[in-house]
């Protein structure tokens, strides 16, 4: 009878032992170009054209987010890029793009925009604006 009671108690402490020190699995952090999928591209386009599946719906095109670069004398506008998607800039008048600043939303990493601070900002924006910046024409 002590048995038989020893073996399921054994296994139970085991088990609760076992949770306490199995490692916690973090939920994934999306990549940029998932992301981009996700949120940009019915806009956009997959190439970040202007040309997504939206974009003739709306009231305002899309940017091309191939020139950005191009259009800021050959330097990628990151930290403006990263405050339209986020929606630091606010509403503008005639602003079609959403603000995806909850979307985002993520643990933060130190980013130098240029200005040499480094300042904490959401690890998804940051991966999401090296992703357009990839897709700049060259």
């Amino acid at each position: 009878m002590q048995r038989a009671f020893v073996f399921p108690f054994g296994m139970a402490v085991l088990a609760v032992l076992a949770a306490c020190v199995m490692p916690k699995r973090e939920a994934q952090v999306p990549t940029g170009a998932a992301d981009f999928a996700e949120h940009c591209v019915a806009c956009h386009g997959v190439s970040g054209r202007g040309d997504g599946e939206a974009a003739a719906g709306l009231a305002k095109k899309p940017a091309d987010l191939t020139t950005l670069t191009a259009r800021n004398g050959g330097v990628f506008p990151g930290t403006r890029v990263m405050a339209q998607i986020w929606g630091y800039t606010g509403r503008d008048e005639g602003r079609v793009m959403p603000e995806f600043k909850e979307l985002l939303d993520s643990e933060t990493v130190l980013f130098d925009g240029g200005d040499g601070i480094a300042t904490p900002t959401p690890l998804r924006l940051v991966q999401l604006a090296e992703y357009v910046k990839g897709l700049q024409a060259r």
